[in-house]
Formats: structure tokens, sequence, C-alpha cells
């Protein structure tokens, strides 16, 4: 488990999605696009990178170096090769590496950071911890909120949660969390993971439109 006392500013920031116009923005895809909100501010560019299986990008780091951006391309299930594939490259330690997805535990309007932690049930992050070896590295889980159907079939009722789409009026919450979501990794980026998870742990995003439902 990563100490609290360390400071944590991640290097590698990955989004967990599937790739092709079938699962653009679906629920599960939540990462991909809050990688590319994080691109749209910092002006940079994301292009295919056969080696790393994945779209990737880099930008300079407020703190001086570079900051790595990875969409991994090889579907949810398989998160991990490409992530691997970026750490063994820059040979980044698992503590460097902040991985951001969808959780139906949290509802629409919530983010939650953590140090280290089991997969939830996620398979992107059970992709991941497998391939390194650890569960000891950050995570920013966005909430998506539970499926609303009846249990009978419930994994059919989750998957066709996750891979369905948002309504018009959780897009505007959404809008509203990748801009609290960038501003969360630029703290990290300023100040550290500790100082993120304080401030942004416990907030809710409204929207005038949505109220506090």
């Amino acid at each position: 488990m990563l100490s609290s006392s360390k400071l944590v500013i991640p290097r590698l920031i990955v989004g967990l999605g599937n790739p092709g116009a079938k699962y653009s923005n679906t629920r599960h895809n939540i990462g991909f696009d809050v990688v590319d909100a994080l691109a749209k501010v910092w002006r940079t560019s994301l292009s295919e990178n056969r080696k790393f299986q994945g779209q990737y990008g880099e930008v300079l780091s407020p703190a001086g170096g570079k900051i790595y951006l990875l969409k991994p391309l090889t579907f949810m299930n398989r998160s991990g090769q490409s992530v691997r594939a970026v750490v063994d490259w820059f040979k980044l330690p698992p503590e460097s590496i902040l991985i951001i997805y969808d959780d139906m535990d949290l509802p629409i309007g919530r983010i939650r950071l953590r140090l280290s932690g089991s997969a939830g049930g996620h398979n992107g992050m059970k992709s991941i911890i497998s391939h390194l070896g650890t569960q000891a590295f950050p995570r920013l889980r966005v909430g998506i909120g539970a499926t609303d159907k009846p249990d009978g079939d419930r994994n059919g009722a989750v998957v066709a949660h996750v891979l369905g789409r948002f309504s018009p009026e959780a897009n505007q919450r959404i809008s509203a969390v990748l801009s609290i979501t960038v501003e969360a990794i630029e703290l990290t980026l300023r100040q550290g993971f500790d100082k993120a998870m304080s401030l942004y742990n416990g907030r809710t995003v409204e929207t005038q439109e949505s109220g506090s439902q």
C-alpha cells in the first residue's frame, strides 16, 4: 500500500474505455473522455502508438518533466497489456500511474481518488493489476450511477448500463464532472495526490439543470 506521507505525483495518466464508434460516449468510456478533456485543456494531441497498443500523447508537467497520456486500444479487459507496455518502456514505478475509470457505485456527479485498492469488479482494473503485479497505484473513479433495471438478470443489466449512453440531463452533469476531474488531476501534478483527495473526494458536482437529483 502506498504511504500517504509520500508526495505522489502522476507521470502516466490512463483513461480506460473500449475503442471504436460503437462504444464512443458510453458510460464505460468515461476514462477516455477524461483523457480527451485533458488533452484539449493541455493543447496536446493523441495518436495511435502500436508499441503501446493505444492512443498516446505527451505534455510537459508544471513541475518539469513529461506527463504521458494513454487510452488503451486493447478493449477493456486487456487494458493491462497497453499500460504495461508504457510502464516498461519508460521504467515507471506503479505509484506514478493514475488510472481513470467508471464506477457504478458512485452517483453521477461524484469522483473519488484513491492511492490503491482492489479492482472492485472492474475488468479493466483487473487486467491492469494482473499485468503490474500490484494494486498499489493511484486511481480516480468517476461515478456513472447504478443500473435501475430489475435484478433478475443482474449481469445483463450491468452490461447494458455501462455500455449505454448518458441521458441528455445526465450529460449536463458529466460535462461539469469532466471539468472538475481535470482540475483534480492538475492539482495532483502541482501539490500531490493527497491534496487532491482531501479537496475533491467529498464534493458533488451539480448543475443548474439537474438541481440536487
